[in-house]
């Protein structure tokens, strides 16, 4: 894992939703449904608005931005919807004895 960071315990995250965590210069929105974990740059890339305030759906796997309403994949980034058109940042994350993990290097 020499390219991971710890960022949080499992249990030290919001269940069923997102979470707010700042780690290297990074801010991240962290979406937990249980034991499954996404990580996404905490800015919506239509009007640079918090994504950790917004709400998760764990049925379509995704983060709307309660600004406007634009969802993002949680797999992939995505826009699922307008106004937003450009991707965001997702993370590559391990999970390891309760421990979250995020490589923050290049995607």
């Amino acid at each position: 894992m020499s390219n991971f960071v710890e960022l949080a315990k499992l249990d030290d995250l919001k269940n069923n939703g997102a979470s707010k965590v700042s780690i290297d210069g990074h801010t991240l929105a962290v979406v937990r449904f249980d034991s499954d974990v996404y990580i996404l740059d905490d800015r919506c890339s239509h009007q640079n608005y918090s994504l950790s305030d917004g709400v998760a759906d764990r049925d379509e796997l995704t983060l709307e931005c309660i600004k406007h309403g634009s969802t993002f994949s949680l797999l992939d980034g995505n826009p699922t919807c307008l106004p937003a058109t450009r991707p965001v940042r997702v993370y590559e994350i391990k999970v390891d004895n309760n421990t979250v993990y995020v490589n923050l290097g290049d995607s």
